[in-house]
């Protein structure tokens, strides 16, 4: 419709113009020529040479290989190896679109859940000091380069009751923010001081170190 030409005018409408009365984004028209396009390429035949056998023959021995394999998913280099080693003679390139086209290829890592999932749909408390959160970032200052910002925040009042900077992020360096809301916020620094608070972290190498982890259990604090 974009293409055809006014009566009045003698000018085509363009695509902006006719996107827009009919409330469709431009995205959304490309995305369908592209998909159009791609299927348009694949079905016809692939340029170059054909190799030694046909598409369909080779996607059967991609599958049959894979299925006598004694490990749960390989990419297509271990693939193309192995046809190789059976005396197919084809390319990484050939075999990896043909893989992808038929659902071949390796399953990747799911991770953690994230999100809502993974705590229930809410990580705020009722109380303070029921829950913090520890983190880190890296800045540069003018007089001494880069250094390390290391903060705990309170889940419930969202208040800053650490804060702490310093060259080097490590393990000993990120505890300081924590021990800064212990003494403010609980009382006093001794042990079982945070009996009954949450410290939630990324996982960090600093936050997963033996001196992190001790100081937390000396503290009575735990990972939700």
């Amino acid at each position: 419709m974009g293409r055809q030409a006014s009566i009045s005018s003698r000018k085509q409408y363009g695509l902006a113009r006719v996107c827009r009365v009919w409330e469709v984004a431009r995205s959304s028209v490309y995305a369908w020529r592209e998909r159009s396009q791609r299927r348009a390429s694949q079905s016809r035949r692939r340029p170059g040479p054909q190799g030694p056998c046909s598409d369909g023959k080779l996607v059967a021995d991609v599958r049959k290989a894979l299925k006598e394999s004694p490990f749960h998913g390989e990419g297509y280099r271990k693939v193309w190896a192995r046809l190789r080693f059976k005396g197919i003679r084809t390319s990484k390139e050939h075999v990896r679109p043909l893989m992808r086209e038929h659902g071949l290829q390796a399953p990747h890592r799911v991770g953690r859940p994230r999100g809502p999932a993974a705590h229930d749909g809410t990580i705020t408390t009722e109380r303070p000091n029921e829950m913090w959160g520890t983190d880190m970032t890296a800045t540069v200052t003018i007089e001494e380069g880069q250094a390390a910002v290391m903060v705990a925040v309170d889940h419930c009042s969202f208040e800053c009751v650490g804060l702490h900077a310093a060259k080097s992020g490590n393990r000993f360096e990120a505890l300081e923010p924590v021990r800064q809301g212990v003494k403010e916020r609980l009382g006093g620094f001794a042990p079982g001081a945070a009996v009954g608070l949450a410290l939630r972290h990324d996982h960090g190498t600093a936050y997963l170190s033996d001196a992190f982890q001790g100081e937390l259990a000396f503290l009575g604090s735990t990972y939700p």
